[in-house]
């Protein structure tokens, strides 16, 4: 093998080398950027998280501390599954209920938890 061969093929892998080096490093740094949760809405106090024994278990605990009949259901973004919604619960001036859903197995698991109206 010439040198001028040899060089060629040794600039063509450090190119890929950085190429693929710079898109491994994108996308760990794409996929961190998160949104901020949204407000519990008004009237409502909650309380988000996951199950104790399946990070892919997500609920919403919320008492009704309004005046005014409230509905509310829990959100889960999901990472590379599809984000789910729990079941709507209403609630009376003074209840309590909670709002369960659970992001597919095949997924990252939960990545955020709101609360929506």
């Amino acid at each position: 093998m010439n040198m001028h061969v040899k060089g060629n093929a040794v600039r063509s892998l450090a190119r890929t080398a950085v190429v693929g080096l710079t898109l491994a490093l994108a996308v760990p740094a794409t996929a961190a950027v998160a949104v901020a949760p949204a407000a519990t809405p008004p009237g409502l106090s909650c309380d988000t998280g996951k199950h104790a024994i399946d990070d892919y278990t997500g609920y919403a605990l919320c008492r009704n501390n309004g005046s005014a009949t409230q509905t509310f259901w829990v959100h889960l973004v999901c990472g590379w599954s599809p984000d789910v919604d729990g079941n709507h619960v209403t609630l009376g001036p003074g209840q309590s209920g909670q709002s369960t859903a659970h992001c597919a197995g095949i997924g990252t698991g939960i990545g955020e938890i709101h609360v929506r109206p």
